[in-house]
């Protein structure tokens, strides 16, 4: 527990360097083009990359600067681009995204089975159970009618989503340790 607070205090301490607030702005607005390019399946099932970003700040910057940058991606992406009703609740998701990138990836080495593991993590937390929840709360349908679909498609995107997060975090760990080696600040 201690060593968590250790990172979510570490993290907030990130937001204070112009670097990390370049970043995080380069990689919100790369989150919001990403929404742009979703495919909806239905109304409460689509597909989208838009996570990535989001996954990529937490793993750099810690927890608390994942998680605004989860927040901050998707309003952006409500405002510049409404693809229906704004529902808070998804930006709790988005939040809890970076957050739970940020914890398990901040400061770590980037390994398959650790990208694996919060794969996992994001997949059962944030989409089966608190989009599943928002769903139903914005569209009326019970929870277990929409969690059926969502686990098959999520099951079906799981191994193209975590390869494309490893490649991703992999270059971003690239791009983490030169800057350390030229002796940059900590991006």
């Amino acid at each position: 527990m201690k060593n968590w607070m250790e990172q979510f205090k570490s993290s907030a301490n990130e937001m204070k360097q112009v670097s990390t607030i370049s970043v995080a702005g380069l990689l919100v607005a790369i989150s919001v083009v990403l929404t742009f390019f979703k495919l909806a399946l239905t109304q409460t099932l689509q597909v989208s990359f838009a996570f990535l970003p989001i996954a990529g700040g937490g793993m750099l910057f810690g927890p608390v600067v994942g998680g605004v940058i989860g927040a901050v991606s998707d309003v952006a992406g409500f405002v510049i681009r409404p693809s229906g009703p704004f529902f808070p609740g998804f930006t709790i998701s988005a939040i809890a995204t970076g957050v739970i990138y940020g914890m398990l990836l901040y400061r770590k080495q980037v390994t398959v089975k650790r990208v694996v593991m919060v794969s996992v993590l994001n997949t059962v937390l944030v989409n089966w159970l608190l989009n599943t929840v928002w769903l139903s709360l914005m569209y009326g349908n019970g929870f277990i009618v929409l969690l059926g679909a969502r686990i098959i498609k999520n099951i079906i995107m799981f191994p193209i989503d975590t390869v494309l997060l490893y490649s991703l975090l992999k270059l971003f760990e690239r791009f983490r340790f030169m800057n350390k080696a030229k002796g940059n600040g900590s991006f």
